[in-house]
């Protein structure tokens, strides 16, 4: 689910690679600079039980779900995107073959609580997008204890790269510094966790792998925050444009300074650690819009 999308784009570019049949299922059709070959796009919208009920003659072995509404201003279709179409998927392949199913979790589930987050943390999310993917995991939850249901959720923290939308942050910040137009922004002082997208990928193919990690709850991110003032003056100078007008935009009341995870279950249940550093990482990235606004 959610193929079509930035990080599932990445995902299935890697699934192909390692000569798996891939699958993709999304409400729109692939963008052209998304699309993939030997990718079976199937379209439909998992938040409509009965569109998903079309799924019920579909045998897969693993599923993974980073589908769901990204304009979180319409609470409706967030809600529905994010909480209803997990019921809907579990409806339909509970008494499937299944070997694993992988929920794309948030670290906005956590809300307002002090980092760094820990999965057995008592979560506090404040907006729709927060909750309705919080009520996901608690549902998913009950149904690996009381059906065994072979869920594993990953909570990730900032995700980027290549090929991701010109609609946040990073993306948006390149485009500004190749464009040498404004930027306007927060004061830039508050910390945010970000990883690369192969990262991302490679926690997602060593979860569907790993069978202890079924039943369990685990961050992924890069457990170093860093300070996104400090990001915007990297990218301009590596650039060289852009015109920033701090303190535009305000905080929320409720947001936090800083945000990142402890990861100690990332290492120890799933073997996993990044391996791309951010500096490697935003380089990758800025040369791939370089090319795309260009």
């Amino acid at each position: 689910m959610g193929g079509t999308g930035f990080i599932g784009y990445h995902l299935a570019k890697k699934c192909l690679k390692l000569k798996w049949n891939v699958s993709s299922l999304s409400i729109k059709k692939p963008s052209k600079f998304r699309k993939l070959p030997k990718v079976k796009y199937l379209h439909l919208n998992i938040g409509n039980a009965k569109e998903v009920r079309k799924l019920s003659k579909k045998n897969f072995d693993y599923l993974v779900n980073l589908g769901g509404n990204i304009d979180h201003k319409n609470k409706i279709q967030t809600y529905k995107s994010h909480f209803l179409s997990v019921k809907n998927l579990f409806s339909v392949f509970k008494n499937k073959s299944l070997q694993s199913f992988i929920q794309i979790g948030s670290s906005a589930e956590y809300g307002s609580i002090r980092s760094p987050h820990k999965e057995n943390n008592i979560c506090k999310p404040q907006l729709i997008y927060g909750k309705s993917k919080l009520q996901a995991t608690k549902f998913l939850m009950s149904c690996y204890n009381k059906f065994n249901f072979p869920v594993t959720v990953l909570r990730f923290y900032q995700v980027f790269g290549p090929r991701q939308k010109i609609n946040r942050f990073i993306p948006l910040l390149i485009k500004a510094c190749v464009k040498n137009s404004e930027f306007i922004s927060s004061h830039g002082r508050q910390k945010r966790d970000f990883l690369y997208v192969d990262d991302a990928v490679d926690s997602i193919i060593k979860a569907i792998k790993n069978k202890n990690c079924i039943g369990k709850i685990i961050n992924i991110g890069s457990g170093k925050p860093i300070e996104l003032l400090k990001i915007m003056k990297y990218v301009k100078k590596k650039i060289g444009g852009g015109k920033f007008l701090l303190g535009k935009i305000k905080l929320r009341l409720d947001e936090p300074m800083i945000i990142y995870p402890n990861l100690r279950k990332s290492k120890k249940i799933l073997k996993w650690k990044k391996k791309i550093s951010f500096q490697s990482g935003i380089k990758k990235t800025i040369k791939d819009y370089e090319l795309q606004i260009n």
